[in-house]
């Protein structure tokens, strides 16, 4: 740690919660230095849906490597890239029906956001893209744009324009219908919002507190986007790739968004990749308009392939993440009920889960104690008072109990520092 201190920029984050060093994963346990093991319930801010150093994909990348398979080839074709497209079509899009061109930009998510924006504008040859109030969609200029967090669009140091702020479903405390809102701006000359180019939107918002939009209100959207001439992107770079349960987490609603971003989870092992989802008809790109050095991962490509081949020729995983999420749902409200002064709310879908502390202050403490205990967990939203339940798809139930009853006891230690906690 001294030497990380001494010459890693003040810019680092997590390491500040989880001070250890840590030499190596396998599943949903990671080693540090010392010795000392860790349940996670993070899964590198889901980037490991099915944990760290996954088998079949550990097996598959070696293969490749001792091979001698291509490592960097910009967009050149691929043996390893025209696998993993063809295993995508055959595994995820033709069996729902699907009708997507895949765009690879650099590796980030980010960077699917950035290419998702500039496309929409391109087509539509208007500037404006609706966003809403605690979305999140990465740490450049143009994600940071359509990010409602003031904290990230105060760190771009410049103007961030051609964004307009519209309230997320549940908003507001009384229930008001947002949609209409939206709707009434689109359809009144004089309410000063020009006509958008696209509107982007998270069916959770992870960075925002693990919001959960009304599957109504996603159809809404949609609605006025095919009404008001509007492209619907759907930022499925936390939510998706099985996080909620289904691969895309707007599934459930039937709504078909024009362009869908993915990365984190896209390669299966924590290995850089993103792409972007276009209608084919909105895949109007010049040759190299958008391009990168990165753009497109050989080796994410191999673990990528292993993913969708291990986990999604059938429904047993979407499945289990919805019951064990469930599960988890159900313990936490139990915890709640069990400690009268710990005022939450559980909210969430699958196994993308948040406990939103009444008091602010308990979501940091939760977790340093977490922490202490061998649990690896990091807060969300406003205040960081969410406490976010993350752990790895592969999770077992025991493992899910180890985590969960780390968990209460967390929340008693916070609680009996500040003199609320009940004992019988």
């Amino acid at each position: 740690m001294d030497t990380i201190e001494r010459l890693e920029s003040q810019v680092r984050a997590y390491v500040r919660s989880f001070p250890k060093v840590f030499t190596e994963a396998k599943g949903n346990r990671l080693t540090a230095t010392d010795g000392t093991r860790y349940l996670d319930f993070f899964s590198g801010a889901g980037a490991l849906n099915y944990g760290h150093n996954d088998a079949a994909m550990k097996r598959a990348l070696l293969d490749y490597i001792q091979r001698d398979g291509i490592n960097h080839g910009l967009d050149m074709a691929t043996e390893a890239k025209e696998t993993f497209l063809a295993t995508f079509e055959a595994v995820i899009l033709k069996p729902r029906g699907m009708d997507y061109k895949l765009q690879f930009p650099g590796p980030t998510g980010t960077n699917a956001v950035e290419a998702a924006l500039k496309l929409a504008r391109k087509v539509k040859g208007r500037s404006r893209i609706v966003h809403f109030t605690h979305g999140f969609h990465g740490m450049t200029l143009g994600s940071m744009a359509v990010t409602a967090n003031a904290a990230v669009r105060g760190s771009a140091g410049v103007g961030l324009d051609d964004a307009v702020l519209m309230p997320y479903s549940h908003y507001y405390a009384d229930g008001r219908d947002t949609a209409k809102d939206f709707e009434a701006l689109l359809t009144d000359d004089f309410s000063g919002v020009d006509k958008p180019a696209a509107v982007i939107v998270e069916t959770v918002q992870g960075e925002g507190g693990i919001n959960v939009a009304d599957v109504a209100w996603l159809r809404e959207i949609e609605r006025l986007c095919r009404a008001h001439d509007m492209l619907l992107i759907v930022d499925d770079i936390q939510a998706g790739i099985g996080r909620t349960g289904p691969f895309f987490s707007f599934e459930p609603a039937g709504i078909s968004p024009d362009i869908v971003t993915v990365a984190k989870s896209l390669s299966g092992m924590g290995l850089p990749l993103a792409m972007a989802l276009l209608k084919p008809e909105l895949d109007v790109w010049e040759p190299g308009e958008h391009t990168g050095t990165f753009r497109g991962n050989n080796q994410a490509f191999v673990t990528g392939t292993a993913a969708l081949e291990t986990y999604w020729r059938d429904d047993a995983l979407e499945q289990e993440t919805l019951r064990k999420g469930e599960y988890v749902r159900e313990r936490l409200a139990t915890i709640m009920a069990e400690h009268r002064h710990f005022e939450a709310e559980v909210r969430g879908r699958g196994l993308f889960i948040g406990l939103a502390c009444e008091r602010a202050e308990f979501g940091n403490a939760i977790i340093d104690k977490c922490f202490e205990r061998g649990l690896i967990m990091e807060t969300t939203g406003q205040e960081d008072c969410v406490v976010k339940v993350m752990p790895p798809l592969i999770s077992t139930d025991a493992d899910l109990d180890e985590g969960l009853a780390i968990i209460e006891d967390a929340i008693e230690a916070v609680l009996d520092k500040h003199g609320l906690l009940t004992r019988p």
